[in-house]
């Protein structure tokens, strides 16, 4: 708890506020890029002690709610095999798809089962061999050495009855598609530490010098939060746009080598669909054509999904910064945890979950 409170103390918190008051002149608008970043911000008020002059728009970096409604749609006709054990994190059991979610095919007799590491489901491949485990590889840079560990020891181990569905997405053409947007209203951008610690700095650097918008990594504690704001709209004030490391404890301008050559041995970049943003080139994973008899959506020939978005639902514009999720509708009456009309409502990470726990009134 020492440990945790010397990030969360009140007197540096207040310092730090005061500080970024004083560094602003001009309205500046930041995009956080994490949604975990978001649920930090909105838990422990810090956007209510922001200066009026600084605007914070909520950036697509939830992994589960960018996901897109056409591979949920596969997840859920794999789910519902009677020959397929599907593996899932949990934050992905409550998703909507066209038509339902992951847990109501569980209720339905589907066997569904929540995972803490994608090695689990290559190990119940090993107990379930008359089985066909699947194992639903989602995520940001973050997630993606574990699942490529996985696939690469159930190689090793000629273990032939374990598959993935890869839904892995990559931050930097995400930002990149905001940052080029021609309606654009973000001037800088928050980066996602726990990314960063393995992807590390060195891809956002071009993205910061053609767009001209500074990319400053920061951690998900009050006192990271506002460090991070403060470097941002003082790099800002004095017009640099560079990519700068406010969570030196955890991020290395490398990243992490090990898990990064992992990832590149079984992965390659491909074209990715964003719930909300659309076909980004290069913005996704897929497995290399060495790992290829791993790829469920090979292996049991998998259709596209209907990618059917219920009418109601503002998620897109949410992910895209357009609108905060009390602007929608539905939110918090006929959206709600229980009751989603989308992933950001349903996502542990998600922008409107956040408002719905943290800021709703009613």
């Amino acid at each position: 708890m020492k440990y945790v409170d010397e990030f969360r103390d009140p007197a540096a918190v207040r310092a730090l506020a005061e500080e970024l008051r004083q560094a602003t002149t001009r309205p500046w608008r930041i995009m956080e890029v994490c949604g975990g970043q978001t649920h930090a911000f909105v838990r422990f008020g810090i956007d209510r002690l922001l200066p009026d002059g600084v605007e914070l728009i909520h950036g697509p970096g939830c992994p589960v709610c960018v996901t897109s409604v056409e591979v949920i749609d596969r997840a859920l006709a794999l789910a519902a095999r009677p020959d397929v054990v599907f593996c899932t994190f949990g934050d992905m059991l409550r998703v909507p798809g066209s038509t339902t979610d992951l847990l109501q095919v569980k209720a339905a007799g589907g066997d569904v089962r929540t995972v803490y590491s994608p090695l689990d489901a290559v190990k119940l491949a090993q107990q379930l061999p008359d089985k066909q485990v699947v194992f639903f590889a989602v995520g940001f840079e973050t997630t993606a050495p574990g699942a490529a560990m996985a696939v690469h020891h159930a190689a090793q181990a000629g273990i032939d009855n374990f598959s993935v569905l890869v839904a892995h997405v990559l931050v930097p053409p995400a930002l990149e598609a905001i940052a080029g947007a021609e309606d654009t209203a973000v001037n800088g951008f928050l980066a996602a530490g726990h990314v960063c610690t393995v992807m590390g700095t060195e891809a956002y650097r071009p993205l910061a010098e053609h767009y001209s918008m500074p990319i400053v990594v920061t951690g998900f504690e009050p006192t990271d939060l506002l460090r991070g704001l403060l470097a941002c709209v003082r790099q800002l004030e004095e017009g640099r746009a560079e990519v700068e490391n406010a969570y030196e404890r955890a991020v290395r301008d490398e990243g992490n080598p090990a898990a990064r050559t992992m990832v590149e041995r079984v992965f390659e970049p491909v074209e990715q669909q964003w719930r909300g943003i659309g076909a980004l080139p290069a913005s996704g994973l897929g497995l290399r054509e060495a790992y290829h008899r791993f790829d469920a959506a090979r292996r049991f020939d998998l259709p596209p999904g209907e990618g059917r978005e219920d009418p109601e639902c503002r998620a897109g514009e949410v992910l895209r910064g357009v609108c905060k999720p009390e602007d929608c509708a539905a939110f918090g009456n006929r959206c709600t945890p229980d009751h989603p009309l989308g992933a950001p409502m349903v996502s542990s990470e998600g922008a409107c979950a956040a408002y719905y726990r943290y800021r709703r009134t009613a």
